[in-house]
C-alpha cells in the first residue's frame, strides 16, 4: 500500500522538491497538494471537492499560507479527534520561536525551517519510510 501524503504548500518550487525527494527514495506514496489551508481543511474534512479524500497518513505543512494559514490548520487538526493522530511534518521558512513552541506543544512530529534542501527532505523520507515499514511489520505479525 503507497504512503497517503498531504502535502500542503503554496510554492511551486517546494512542490516540486518534495515530489522528486519522494520519487528519488522510491518510497510508495500518494501526494495530494493543497496549495493553501482552506483547501486543506475540505481535503482533510472530506468536504467538496474532496468528497471521495483518502485519509493521509501524513501531512506536511507549510505554516505561511494564503487566507488560512498552516498555524490554524494545525489548531484544527489538534482539535479534532479523528484527525489528531495524524502525523504532522512542518515545514516553514519562520524563524519565530513561538511557532516552534506552539509545534511540540500541538505534537508536531518534525519541524524543518526552508529553504528546503534536498538532504533535509531526504532526512523526513527516510523517517516516514522507517516509521511505515515497522508498522508494516507490526501488523503483518498479528
Amino acid at each position: 500500500m503507497p504512503i497517503e501524503i498531504l502535502l500542503v504548500e503554496d510554492d511551486p518550487g517546494d512542490v516540486l522538491i518534495t515530489r522528486e525527494a519522494f520519487a528519488d527514495h522510491k518510497v510508495r506514496n500518494r501526494i495530494t497538494v493543497c496549495t493553501d489551508g482552506a483547501d486543506a481543511l475540505r481535503f482533510l474534512h472530506r468536504r467538496p471537492p474532496h468528497a471521495g479524500a483518502v485519509r493521509p497518513d501524513i501531512i506536511l505543512l507549510d505554516l505561511n499560507l494564503p487566507g488560512i494559514d498552516g498555524r490554524d490548520v494545525l489548531e484544527a487538526i489538534h482539535a479534532d479527534p479523528s484527525l489528531s493522530r495524524i502525523p504532522v511534518v512542518i515545514l516553514t521558512s519562520s524563524n519565530a520561536e513561538e511557532d516552534f513552541l506552539r509545534g511540540i506543544e500541538l505534537r508536531v512530529d518534525t519541524y524543518i525551517r526552508k529553504p528546503v534542501d534536498f538532504a533535509s527532505l531526504i532526512h523526513v523520507v527516510r523517517r516516514i519510510e522507517a516509521f511505515y515499514i515497522s508498522v508494516e511489520r507490526a501488523v503483518s505479525s498479528m
